[in-house]
């Protein structure tokens, strides 16, 4: 393979001749073949890295205009934009099992962007570490990156998808207000319901989870950033923290702000801790409707067979025309992914020691992988399950006509004992609620279908 010499302070080492990175990233990429290799640092914190970098160069040309000048921000602005667009992501090789603190993937940015810049130049202009990381240490660049992502999967993915999941079940609402059928609670039969309220459950659990997404990231607008090495800022110039938020509140039109403490912004990942939570409720809730929906769809004919759901492939290798709830399983499968990451990303946040923590890209890696799953599996159930189910209401009338706990209704009328007494000899006899009650003599048949009303029992 064709390959140059970079150097560092180390010395030197020879890099593949066709891409941007630099020694740094060299040896990190030789000192640590951990996994499979596609375990990499996410996309998410490349593209926020590009936007962090670009927005740091715009500080640093008005705050040291002599260090940082119009032709070197020109130039990293050009390259930034190319890293935030994907166009340099082949340059970013580094997997998430390198060192905490995420040094090495700061470093690749800054080579990336020196390297570039200096090709495009045709002259050695930038230096990865004094230009591109003017101001900056990785102990507040990464952690700065991991909330920029964090808050911009959430709110430009993962909200989107769950406000597209939440519109569809309004819609089935709609569609279904009449729709009688029969509750459960312990898996048994229970008091009639109507789909629609059924599914209201459903979406209104989602409303919450989208209100604790909103309330959860919105502590991740604060940044590290001008912290540099422990919190106090070695390096960098007055004002520098403030400025670096504001010019990514205007790149991404998302307001962030530079962290009052940065003793705790770089040693606490509470925040994200947080955020992740919220993503873990969203899970569970998802869990519950995905397994509610394919209940409801069992059968075709010998389970409960309440709603039909799309028939999208085929779901037996041996069982010609079975179908199965593929997406309700997907969308479960994410759900315990999530619920697994919650654990990671929490024991990650709880290993700060005195001005750091160095469990970083571990955190970063199974925070963007819950939110981008979460996202992708919201998206694909509300497609091709969500928004085709229909209600098989002939199936809801003849479950609930056989339903036994209709006999609630009874209640105020022949009393809880012997409503116990109706539903016990119906279930046993294996004759109707009407049948039970004029046999013990509790009510006459006119009596009966006067006060026995199912549908006026939701």
């Amino acid at each position: 393979m064709p390959y140059r010499i970079e150097k560092d302070s180390m010395g030197e080492i020879k890099v593949p001749s066709d891409k941007l990175w630099g020694a740094q990233t060299e040896r990190s990429r030789m000192n640590f073949p951990i996994g499979s290799g596609k375990e990499q640092m996410p996309e998410e914190i490349i593209r926020a890295f590009g936007l962090l970098k670009l927005a740091a160069a715009e500080a640093n040309s008005e705050l040291k205009p002599e260090k940082m000048t119009e032709q070197k921000l020109a130039l990293i602005r050009e390259a930034c934009e190319k890293i935030v667009s994907g166009e340099l992501l082949e340059h970013f090789p580094l997997v998430v099992f390198q060192t905490g603190s995420g040094t090495q993937s700061n470093m690749n940015v800054n080579e990336v962007i020196a390297n570039y810049a200096n090709l495009k130049a045709g002259a050695p202009l930038l230096h990865p570490n004094d230009d591109v990381n003017m101001s900056q240490s990785s102990n507040d660049t990464f952690p700065t990156a991991m909330h920029i992502a964090a808050y911009i999967s959430i709110n430009e993915k993962l909200l989107p998808a769950l406000a597209g999941l939440i519109e569809t079940f309004l819609k089935l609402e709609e569609e279904n207000r009449d729709a009688v059928k029969c509750g459960r609670t312990h898996l048994q039969d229970a008091t009639p319901i109507t789909f629609a309220q059924e599914i209201s459950g459903w979406r209104a659990s989602l409303e919450r989870c989208r209100d604790m997404l909103l309330s959860s990231s919105e502590k991740l607008l604060t940044l590290a950033i001008g912290g540099t090495a422990v919190g106090t800022g070695l390096n960098a110039p007055k004002g520098f923290d403030s400025l670096v938020a504001k010019r990514l509140a205007d790149l991404t039109g998302h307001p962030f702000v530079a962290d009052s403490n940065k003793f705790h912004a770089l040693t606490s990942k509470d925040e994200l801790a947080f955020a992740h939570g919220a993503m873990k409720a969203l899970a569970a809730d998802l869990m519950k409707i995905a397994n509610d929906v394919r209940w409801l769809a069992s059968g075709p004919r010998l389970g409960l067979g309440e709603v039909f759901i799309p028939e999208n492939e085929p779901g037996s290798s041996i069982m010609p025309g079975k179908v199965n709830p593929t997406q309700c399983e997907a969308l479960t499968m994410v759900a315990v992914q999530v619920m697994a990451n919650d654990v990671a990303v929490s024991f990650a946040a709880s290993q700060g020691n005195f001005e750091l923590n160095v469990y970083m890209p571990v955190c970063a890696y199974n925070f963007l992988q819950s939110a981008r799953l979460l996202s992708d599996a919201i998206s694909s159930f509300t497609e091709r399950c969500a928004s085709g189910i229909k209600a098989n209401r002939i199936k809801m009338k003849e479950n609930l006509q056989n339903s036994l706990m209709l006999v609630t209704a009874l209640n105020p009328y022949i009393g809880y004992d012997n409503a116990a007494k109706c539903a016990k000899l119906a279930h046993k006899e294996n004759i109707t609620l009407k049948e039970a009650c004029i046999r013990l003599g509790l009510l006459d048949e006119e009596k009966f279908d006067e006060i026995f009303h199912p549908e006026d029992m939701v």
